[in-house]
């Protein structure tokens, strides 16, 4: 088992996976119906249940978050659909009641 790692860079991350199997699939655990960002605790190699191999990437067990995960990134991993600003359109001005 490797040692936890504590905020790591892209370097340590590649570091890391690079003594993983190219070919495993590389999976995130996280839940992304709860979008945020986590501090990276471990890198695990492991089998599935098809005798796959697969890689995880987990977070620390006190679930550390960063913040909200940018939008962009959501969008990109297809966990939300993009949104665009509701159209703005021009409102009226305000005039005062003529009650005769």
């Amino acid at each position: 088992m490797n040692s936890p790692m504590q905020d790591p860079t892209v370097g340590e991350v590649i570091d890391r996976l690079s003594a993983c199997d190219r070919n495993a699939k590389l999976r995130l655990a996280i839940n992304p119906f709860f979008p945020m960002a986590h501090f990276i605790a471990d890198i695990v190699a492991t089998t599935d249940e098809a005798g796959r191999r697969v890689v995880f990437i987990a977070e620390g067990a006190q679930g550390e978050q960063l913040g909200h995960l940018p939008p962009d990134v959501a969008v990109q991993l297809t966990w939300q659909e993009p949104v665009d600003a509701p159209p703005r359109r021009r409102r009226g001005a305000s005039r005062p009641r003529d009650d005769h």
